[in-house]
């Protein structure tokens, strides 16, 4: 790579991740000077990154922009293509994958060598996109099945206020007003007229 070469590096990590040290020492290993890493704190999910597009406006032709690995890009199949199309094709950079080296537009610049490197991008977001759909799947299959067993999600309902079945008995037989009630229990209105209506379908049963 000849000395002019501006090379930038482009970081994605969330607001919990860890792996940011480790993205930005080998985009450093490539190179990449600090003032040239762009880096988003948030997720992948889809491409309004404010870091991200002010990389791409500065990406040229002849640049050169290194990921560690391809979902840094996105994980969405048909944007990553996009994306990879944008950088490659209209804004005339190449672009290096640090993790996967046959992911090197730089290299052997003929239709073999282009054709290769994108078939390889197709397989390998095509494979990433149906793991996170496989995992939403497995994950909602394993929330099926805990519910059937009776393993209740979400936060544990509060204990009803010991007053409760008192100003419920009162508002049964309209000695106070569902309104007043649910404030001398300390509980909003809707959730006591929840709450109430359970408790008296209870008793009838």
């Amino acid at each position: 790579m000849a000395d002019k070469t501006i090379i930038l590096g482009y970081m994605r990590v969330s607001s919990r991740d860890q792996n940011e040290d480790r993205q930005r020492i080998a985009l450093k290993e490539m190179g990449v000077l600090e003032a040239n890493i762009y880096v988003d704190k948030q997720s992948g999910k889809d491409f309004e990154r404010k870091q991200y597009k002010r990389m791409l406006r500065r990406l040229k032709p002849g640049m050169v922009l290194y990921i560690k690995s391809i979902d840094r890009l996105g994980r969405n199949y048909q944007e990553l293509m996009e994306q990879w199309r944008i950088i490659t094709k209209e804004k005339g950079a190449d672009i290096v994958v640090i993790d996967m080296p046959i992911l090197d537009t730089r290299r052997e610049k003929n239709l073999l060598g282009t054709f290769i490197s994108d078939l390889v991008l197709t397989l390998l977001s095509y494979v990433s996109e149906n793991e996170r759909v496989c995992i939403k799947q497995r994950q909602a299959e394993g929330i099926a099945a805990a519910k059937a067993k009776g393993v209740k999600f979400g936060r544990p309902e509060k204990p009803l206020p010991d007053n409760f079945s008192e100003y419920c008995e009162m508002c049964r037989e309209g000695k106070i007003s569902v309104l007043k009630a649910s404030k001398e229990c300390g509980m909003p209105e809707s959730t006591f007229r929840q709450k109430m209506k359970k408790a008296l379908e209870t008793d009838e049963q």
